[in-house]
């Protein structure tokens, strides 16, 4: 009996080795030396299975990115009649979350489509937008889903007083990098509520405007889903790429940064836009595809 443990453990070891890529590991952890703060990467071929993990099962704090979980569970209450994709919402001034949002401009008792609500949550990460929609689907509901779904460490920590101590510690969302490559492979392969809402869900995660970063590094002319993630000391962000050999998803994510600074060259900032530019050419070497000279002044977004 003993020796058959052993054969299943020595066999589940050359199976894990086997769908490493050795040779893009070495890249990956040549390319993040140094980083002055904790970097997580998963990154997986979704033609060949091959991955890449460097912490890919720690904890790392989500920022934004949390809102395709809220999505999630906002096409989940969709999806069973529970809301409408296009009901009509009223905006009150109590939902404001300050600062720059697009839906805090608006006045109380206007109205808007939830729909555009969802876009701006996503395309425009709209905290107001996302606030509210978390409110209307729940937190807690959210969290369920995720659970049922096979999730173990993503959540939603912001106004559930049961995790105030974890809010505290990772903010408004905590995740693996491993867990954000799953919601996004199981988003593209049509299993997160239904296909059709699968379909919606991928159709808003390719229009994003906080395209500064990793989708920078990718040509324009090549669809990706995305979500980005920052606050002052974590820069992060997730994308599964269409590319023409195969698709691949990935996701870096940082905490304990030292670099605070809000500039184009933040050390994460450079970090997750050399991680992509690694990733294109590596899984598409044939490609001369490179930013246009000058592009600079046109990735200033705000």
């Amino acid at each position: 009996m003993k020796h058959f443990f052993s054969g299943i453990l020595f066999l589940t070891t050359l199976t894990s080795f086997a769908q490493t890529d050795q040779k893009l590991t070495a890249q990956l952890q040549a390319a993040t030396k140094g980083f002055n703060g904790d970097i997580g990467i998963y990154v997986q071929n979704l033609k060949t299975g091959k991955t890449v993990q460097i912490n890919a099962d720690t904890l790392f704090p989500t920022a934004s990115m949390i809102k395709v979980s809220i999505l999630s569970g906002l096409m989940n209450k969709i999806e069973k009649g529970e809301l409408q994709y296009n009901q009509k919402l009223v905006y009150r001034d109590s939902l404001l979350y300050a600062g720059e949002d697009i839906l805090g401009s608006f006045k109380d008792k206007d109205t808007i489509q939830l729909s555009k609500v969802a876009m701006l949550m996503i395309t425009m990460s709209d905290n107001t937008a996302s606030l509210w929609l978390q409110k209307l689907v729940g937190a807690e509901y959210i969290n369920n889903w995720l659970d049922a779904n096979g999730f173990k460490a993503m959540r939603v920590n912001s106004r559930i007083p049961a995790r105030r101590p974890i809010w505290e510690k990772y903010g408004w969302g905590v995740t693996t990098p491993r867990e954000m490559c799953r919601l996004f492979t199981m988003i593209r392969d049509g299993k997160v509520v239904s296909p059709a809402a699968s379909e919606r869900m991928s159709r808003t995660l390719n229009r994003i405007f906080w395209d500064e970063t990793a989708l920078s590094q990718i040509p324009p002319y090549v669809q990706t889903m995305s979500k980005q993630g920052a606050v002052d000391a974590s820069r992060s962000e997730t994308v599964l790429v269409n590319a023409p050999h195969g698709d691949y998803v990935f996701a870096v994510i940082t905490k304990n940064n030292k670099d605070q600074r809000w500039t184009k060259d933040n050390e994460a900032d450079v970090l997750i836009k050399k991680v992509s530019t690694l990733l294109w050419h590596y899984y598409e070497p044939g490609s001369k595809w490179q930013p246009a000279a000058g592009i600079e002044k046109y990735m200033l977004n705000e």
